[in-house]
């Protein structure tokens, strides 16, 4: 009984601030940035908002985003970066790695066409990437958001591909 009541309590905490921010006619999307956000982009209602708030807020992973510009936020602000080029990172980082060592490859290829990289600058793109493997893939031990990280700023730097990072 007392467990049950523990989990009423905290359902009652959890969704009074998300009801009380649309009763106050804030916008009702407005979890911030964080893992949260991206794994529920475009749901609706309170109840998606609640656990997005609570992803966003365990494990330090909106403050590691804030921090390194990563999970969809920026150290001045909130952005959106392509959630498609995130999940990519995630599920195939073992794949990339090997692609951007070899300069080519199936997964670089998607995450070309994810960034919207245009045809005439790709093998640029590849070459880039494979030329600062090193920094990109620092370590066996690397995350997908260290790696986008490394990968932004190696793009920024170089005037060709900076245009896809700003």
């Amino acid at each position: 009984m007392k467990k049950l009541s523990l989990a009423a309590m905290m359902g009652v905490l959890l969704v009074a601030p998300a009801t009380q921010a649309q009763e106050q006619g804030e916008a009702a999307n407005s979890t911030g940035c964080g893992a949260g956000t991206i794994l529920f982009e475009g749901q609706k209602g309170v109840a998606p908002q609640v656990l997005a708030v609570t992803t966003n807020g365990t494990s330090g992973n909106q403050t590691f985003g804030i921090s390194s510009g990563t999970l969809g936020c920026t150290q001045d602000g909130v952005i959106k970066p392509p959630a498609e080029v995130r999940m990519l990172l995630l599920s195939n980082l073992d794949n990339l790695a090997r692609d951007v060592a070899r300069g080519e490859g199936e997964t670089v290829q998607s995450l070309a066409q994810l960034m919207a990289i245009e045809e005439s600058d790709k093998k640029h793109f590849f070459a880039t990437l494979q030329a600062n493997f090193g920094r990109i893939f620092p370590n066996a031990k690397v995350t997908a958001d260290e790696v986008f990280v490394a990968m932004r700023a190696v793009m920024a730097e170089d005037t060709r591909l900076s245009q896809y990072v700003a």
